[in-house]
């Protein structure tokens, strides 16, 4: 029963560009969650962790997706296990546009979670708080890429660090699925912002 409500929930999550907040315990196997991150952080997270992915879309691409507004995207996620706690899963989005200046960044916490139209394909669930809605982050196959999902997420211009900056992403067309390729580590820290994060994102 559990398990059906859980889809039903996620099902309807996905229709709202919510992401759905769901404890590891509750929805996934405690041995796939952990088989998960260790595909996600190319091993077991330790105390501090982060896989990096980027994409930048070129011209042939954009021509075959008139619709796409996003040109690059780079996704970073973290775990971060304190001593004797469980972990914490983060990740920070950074977009250009195609037709505008700028860049957008947006971040927020992860859970795990089975998704609704895949049967057992594990997943992390982010959203952004305020009802800022979120992303879905899946791994391909050969563990290379992320397959990032949006129905809708909150972005805020990186040069313009008020409540004004902020804007929502919709997925439109060509805007639902992301593909992005991962990619060292320096590739993604100028989505963090925290000296102290910095200096252990350079250090892995």
């Amino acid at each position: 029963m559990k398990q059906a409500l859980l889809v039903v929930a996620l099902a309807a999550a996905a229709w709202t560009g919510a992401p759905l907040a769901v404890q590891a315990q509750e929805g996934v196997d405690k041995a796939a969650a952990a088989a998960f991150d260790n595909r996600m952080f190319a091993g077991p997270p330790g105390a501090k962790a982060y896989a990096c992915f980027v994409r930048r879309y070129d011209a042939n691409h954009l021509a075959q997706h008139p619709k796409q507004k996003v040109s690059a995207m780079k996704l970073l996620v973290s775990a971060d296990a304190p001593e004797d706690k469980a972990t914490n899963y983060s990740f920070r989005l950074g977009v250009a546009y195609r037709h505008r200046p700028g860049n957008f960044d947006s971040s927020g916490y992860c859970n795990h979670a089975i998704a609704a139209e895949s049967g057992h394909e594990i997943r992390f669930e982010c959203g952004v708080d305020c009802e800022g809605g979120g992303i879905t982050v899946a791994l391909s196959r050969d563990n290379k890429s992320a397959i990032a999902r949006l129905g809708r997420i909150m972005v805020w211009n990186r040069n313009k660090p008020d409540d004004d900056a902020g804007e929502a992403l919709f997925a439109g067309a060509d805007d639902k699925i992301f593909r992005v390729d991962r990619a060292d580590l320096g590739e993604c820290a100028e989505l963090v912002t925290d000296r102290k994060e910095l200096a252990a994102l350079r250090h892995k």
